[in-house]
């Protein structure tokens, strides 16, 4: 054999038969418009389900501190009537329940501090003297006590006549009603936003088979296994959502710490009580991380997994 016909024979090494192709650029483009969309999109819903997820750990912590305090506290109310001694009746209503077993602090307000009560709605510097204004008398109930509440209010209401107890049962329910409701209408926003990512993450990886529709189809017909190809597709799209979670996740995190810093800035001002009081101190603590990153994860997978079974259903379609 000649030089010359030496030199044309191919000596690199063949890859042994039945091995899977490989490709020198991914079968997925990495790069192209419709992945950076996707991303974009990934991160908005991820960000929104993060923002919900720690609003409503918000709102059931305050309200679960808010039925604490409320639970643990009784009003008694003194109505006032004509001939009435009314410090008389609010002295021995407060004797009363000094006396009774389980029941911890007994603060009486006088008829001042019960007509300050009134300012917020009928504003200050009125006459309120003719006004039958209660006086009112906060118990708290002692630390692990659990006192007859209606033994209190059947005394009551035979020693001293105009004075009724209550035992705020009716906030602590409507309390929970609204803690329910946030919860609810937080997991149907979840809901919502995973089923959106679910018809992004379709449509992106339908784009994505038609602009690759030659090769994939080649490699169906060459034998190529429906596993291998859609793999191609699941790694992809996997990255694609990590990427959009934690874009979106870590953003929503960002909010909740400077909401966080600018709650304790506005610490002692009348709006920043009113906020404390209602939300806390804008911390999710622990618990609201990991469910944020929990998020994140889940966002990701359904990510994959949907694009895997895009796939798969469209490559059962060309058989």
């Amino acid at each position: 054999m000649s030089d010359t016909a030496s030199s044309e024979i191919d000596t690199r090494p063949r890859p042994p038969a039945g091995s899977l192709p490989r490709f020198d650029t991914a079968l997925v483009p990495r790069q192209s418009i419709s992945g950076r969309a996707l991303v974009a999109v990934v991160a908005i819903m991820t960000f929104l389900a993060s923002i919900t997820t720690g609003a409503v750990i918000l709102i059931g912590s305050a309200a679960s501190d808010w039925q604490s305090e409320v639970a643990r506290e009784v009003t008694i109310q003194v109505i006032p009537a004509p001939g009435r001694d009314m410090d008389a009746s609010v002295e021995k209503a407060a004797a009363l329940a000094r006396g009774f077993p389980g029941i911890g602090d007994v603060q009486p307000y006088s008829k001042a501090q019960s007509s300050k009560l009134l300012e917020p709605w009928l504003g200050s510097g009125l006459t309120l003297e003719e006004l039958p204004v209660p006086r009112l008398i906060v118990i708290k109930i002692a630390p692990g006590a659990a006192p007859d509440i209606s033994a209190l209010r059947d005394a009551l209401a035979k020693q001293v006549p105009g004075a009724l107890l209550d035992d705020h049962r009716g906030w602590v329910e409507r309390m929970r009603a609204m803690a329910g409701t946030a919860v609810a209408g937080g997991i149907a926003i979840l809901i919502l936003v995973v089923a959106a990512t679910m018809l992004s993450v379709t449509f992106a990886t339908r784009g994505a088979m038609a602009t690759n529709k030659p090769v994939i189809e080649v490699l169906h017909f060459v034998g190529a296994k429906n596993g291998f190809i859609a793999g191609h597709f699941q790694r992809h799209f996997l990255a694609l959502g990590l990427q959009g979670g934690v874009l979106g996740g870590g953003t929503a995190l960002l909010v909740f710490a400077i909401a966080g810093l600018l709650s304790r800035g506005f610490a002692g001002t009348p709006a920043g009580e009113q906020t404390a009081a209602l939300f806390g101190s804008f911390s999710i603590g622990l618990g609201g991380y990991v469910a944020v990153l929990a998020q994140v994860m889940l966002i990701a997978l359904v990510t994959a997994l949907t694009s895997r079974h895009t796939v798969n259903r469209t490559l059962e379609a060309i058989d």
